[in-house]
């Protein structure tokens, strides 16, 4: 789950974590009014998209005069703003922040994330802040130091003064504190990203959160309805909501080939597998290990909103998720829908033979399939029409 940057600067406060006033802002007089508030000469206006690359789409804006402000808020509110993380179709801007100005000396790069790998959190740090980490690891990887946090000890001042004077803080009492603070927030909250881009050094020597970002791991949702109250559906794909609703995991993608897949792990593989033999997937779609008839049906209807749709591939490995109840749950939703496109099923694992005798006697034309090869070789080619 995401939130909005005005929302995450909302958490870092609670952590002691300074950053600039600021108001979020839902129409153009409110940001006019929220500047005034605020005085001063200089403020930032900037849209409220779970995107990162506003600057970049023209969604964040430095105003020098109270009409400046009106003038920016007027062209970013209601705004269509497309950055490399929304695609082209862009994310509708609903919502401003509107902060005042801040005198930047130096900008940093600081977050915490799980490291899967060595099963710890992972501070990362950059002296090389405002510009997007993947760039700063492809040109320059020497600038990105990283602390492994043990668990137990938390980030001690020890590692935190040692990353700060790796990137340029040297020596701030300031640095330390908010880096200790925002590894409190991030496990606390139990997010999945905490990051400040920038982190800025003010030339009167003041360490402040000029940008923020959290994710939070969507399993631990019920223990925070504190963060459950920031979500914003407005964000979020329509179909992903209507997925998570029967508990699906559901992404909508750019290809033709539906995916209806059990487990992560192998829809990622059929996702690949799909590619490999020359094809586009249309969705990642994993129905879980508890899955129904019922939600088998939600699964299909999904998939079936895309009008791109050429080829279904069902990729089913039978464990806790038997194979006779997902082809039960195939045949009721194909028969429901009228399904038009090809089907191409595949099933292994636990009661697979029941399941390939409700298939085969279920008088539908679903195209077996006998292995993840195959399965991608057949759904590739009924989405080509054969070819």
């Amino acid at each position: 789950m995401k939130i909005h940057e005005y929302q995450a600067k909302e958490i870092l406060r609670q952590y002691a974590i300074p950053t600039p006033r600021g108001k979020a802002c839902f129409s153009v007089d409110e940001a006019v009014t929220a500047a005034q508030k605020m005085g001063g000469t200089v403020w930032v206006v900037k849209a409220q998209i779970h995107a990162g690359g506003r600057g970049k789409g023209g969604g964040v804006k430095i105003a020098r005069s109270v009409h400046e402000v009106r003038e920016f808020a007027a062209q970013i509110l209601g705004m269509q703003l497309v950055t490399h993380q929304t695609g082209a179709v862009g994310q509708k801007v609903r919502c401003l922040l509107v902060e005042e100005g801040v005198h930047i000396a130096r900008e940093f790069y600081v977050a915490f994330v799980v490291d899967r790998s060595k099963q710890r959190v992972v501070l990362i740090a950059s002296s090389e802040g405002g510009m997007e980490i993947e760039v700063v690891a492809e040109k320059s990887p020497d600038k990105i130091h990283k602390v492994w946090v043990d668990p137990i000890t938390g980030l001690t001042d020890a590692d935190a003064d040692a990353v700060s004077h790796k990137i340029g803080l040297t020596g701030l009492a300031d640095a330390r504190l908010c880096l200790q603070a925002l590894y409190r927030a991030f496990v606390e909250k139990d997010a999945t990203l905490a990051e400040i881009n920038p982190l800025v050094l003010t030339s009167d020597g003041r360490v402040i959160a000029l940008d923020a970002k959290f994710s939070f791991d969507s399993n631990a949702l019920y223990r925070h309805p504190e963060i459950v109250a920031y979500r914003d559906l407005a964000e979020e794909d329509p179909n992903e909501i209507e997925a998570s609703k029967f508990d699906l995991s559901y992404i909508a993608l750019d290809g033709n080939i539906g995916c209806l897949v059990n487990g992560a792990g192998l829809a990622m593989a059929t996702m690949d597998i799909i590619k490999l033999y020359g094809g586009a997937p249309a969705n990642f779609l994993d129905v879980g290990g508890g899955a129904t008839k019922e939600k088998v049906a939600e699964a299909f209807k999904l998939m079936l909103k895309n009008p791109k749709l050429r080829a279904i591939l069902v990729n089913i490995f039978g464990g806790i998720m038997k194979c006779d109840v997902i082809a039960e749950g195939v045949v009721a939703a194909v028969r429901e829908m009228h399904l038009q496109v090809p089907l191409v099923v595949r099933l292994e694992g636990t009661n697979v033979d029941l399941g390939k005798k409700i298939l085969a006697e279920s008088g539908l034309a679903i195209i077996a399939a006998n292995d993840m090869a195959d399965a991608a070789k057949k759904a590739v080619a009924a989405a080509q029409g054969g070819k």
